[in-house]
């Protein structure tokens, strides 16, 4: 399964990413071991300072004891005295059972030691001095202890400190390194594999506007952006390949009709005239000269009506003049018979000015002939307007009457009607150009408008 382009762009930083958090994972980890020696550390101290205020207060009471069997008398300071030694040691044993570090039985000992020294209880000498007897050695014994770890966890400590940094750079280092070859390589890859896509969708792009309509091939499933912009150049090709073969097939049909026209015009035009002027020369020599006059006259008739195909074959006014002087010569024509609507013709000077191709200028002529056509046909229009404008780098040519109307919503061709507008259509799709239908300025009517962009070289 291919994953989308996004996440291909991303996947070599969550890489690298990834292996950062495990690198600060397992750091987190090994300094959270230092740490624990550490608090190890301050709990031995912590024992060490409890013992030793327990082994002060103990030798003070020790002290006092002695000068009481000696004095044998008892007064109120003394007892203060003794209560205040005794709260200080038993604070001290308290703070040193919080910490842990001395084993169950020791403790037990040191509360029952405490609890006979108490003198709330009376003041015995004989038991306060074998407590104290016991609890001095026993405590310094404990000290010696707590002594002695405290230097082989500060050595231990030191030691451990040293590897853990060695360690931790090391493994930093390491990780660091394949962190970036990771993301290297991803990133290289990654970008190799696309950019050979877009290489391949490039090169096909490429034939395309050299005029290779060969389309690239089209994933069968859509699975990226990539594939997408592959499908879309595609279905671009096929409608490329399409209105080209349109516009080919334009161009034949107006060389075709082009030639016919000059066929029509240097072969049977000149044949019918040379009869005609013979008929002329019978017509001087002979009596008969009204049924030649007359044969003469249909003969005439006839050569005008071969010139009304030929002209609407290929408008010579179109090669010799131009696309207004030949859509103004073809309104005129139009619009000369009895009943036909008035018309203008609007032309801007700039509009003449495009330098268009003959099977563009055509085009755009035969859409407006069609345009005019239907407006004479089936408007029953009073006045026609046809214009042409330039608008930042468009050609308008518009067609406007102020007749009837009609529905002009885009519909298919049928035998009934809708033909032409579809032929109009598919004319302007062949160069290029946008044709619409809407209501009139005028109080009634339709305008046609068709709009050409004009390729600047």
């Amino acid at each position: 399964m291919r994953l989308a382009l996004k996440y291909q762009i991303i996947m070599a930083p969550a890489a690298v990413l990834c292996l950062m958090t495990l690198l600060l994972c397992f750091l987190q980890f090994t300094y959270w071991d230092m740490s624990v020696k550490r608090q190890e550390v301050k709990n031995l101290k912590t024992a060490f300072i409890a013992l030793a205020e327990a082994d002060m207060a103990a030798q003070r009471m020790h002290g006092v004891v002695r000068f009481l069997a000696e004095t044998s008398e008892f007064d109120h300071r003394t007892l203060v005295q003794m209560s205040n030694l005794h709260n200080h040691l038993a604070m001290a044993i308290d703070q040193l059972q919080r910490t842990g570090l001395s084993d169950a039985s020791s403790m037990n000992l040191l509360l029952k030691s405490v609890a006979d020294l108490d003198p709330e209880q009376g003041i015995q000498l004989e038991r306060f001095d074998q407590t104290l007897n016991w609890l001095h050695p026993h405590i310094t014994e404990q000290l010696d202890e707590l002594n002695q770890r405290r230097e082989n966890l500060s050595d231990v400590h030191r030691e451990d400190i040293d590897a853990l940094i060695a360690e931790t750079t090391f493994v930093t280092i390491i990780v660091l390194g394949f962190a970036i070859l990771v993301g290297i390589l991803l990133s290289l890859a990654l970008a190799r594999h696309i950019l050979h896509r877009i290489q391949v969708l490039s090169d096909g792009a490429a034939r395309i506007t050299s005029g290779d309509f060969t389309p690239p091939p089209a994933p069968e499933k859509i699975r990226d952006e990539l594939d997408g912009l592959a499908v879309s150049i595609n279905r671009m090709t096929g409608q490329l390949i399409r209105v080209v073969a349109a516009e080919k097939l334009l161009e034949g049909a107006e060389e075709e009709r082009r030639r016919i026209a000059m066929d029509i015009h240097d072969q049977t035009l000149a044949d019918l005239s040379a009869v005609r002027r013979g008929l002329e020369t019978l017509t001087q020599a002979t009596p008969c000269g009204e049924a030649v006059a007359s044969i003469e006259a249909d003969l005439q008739r006839a050569m005008t009506n071969l010139r009304a195909v030929m002209d609407n074959l290929h408008p010579q006014t179109l090669d010799i003049l131009g696309l207004p002087a030949a859509l103004e010569s073809y309104l005129e024509k139009s619009c000369e018979s009895p009943g036909s609507p008035a018309y203008h013709f609007l032309a801007n000077p700039d509009a003449a000015a495009p330098d268009l191709p003959r099977l563009t200028q055509v085009t755009v002529y035969r859409m407006v002939v069609e345009a005019v056509n239907n407006a004479l046909r089936h408007a029953h229009a009073s006045l026609l307007e046809v214009s042409m404008t330039l608008r930042g780098g468009f050609l308008v040519v518009a067609v406007e009457d102020n007749g009837r109307g009609f529905d002009h919503t885009p519909r298919l061709p049928t035998a009934s009607g809708g033909r032409g507008l579809h032929n109009i259509r598919e004319r302007a799709r062949a160069i290029g150009a946008q044709v619409c239908w809407r209501d009139s300025r005028f109080s009634s009517g339709t305008r046609f408008e068709l709009t050409l962009p004009l390729i600047k070289s």
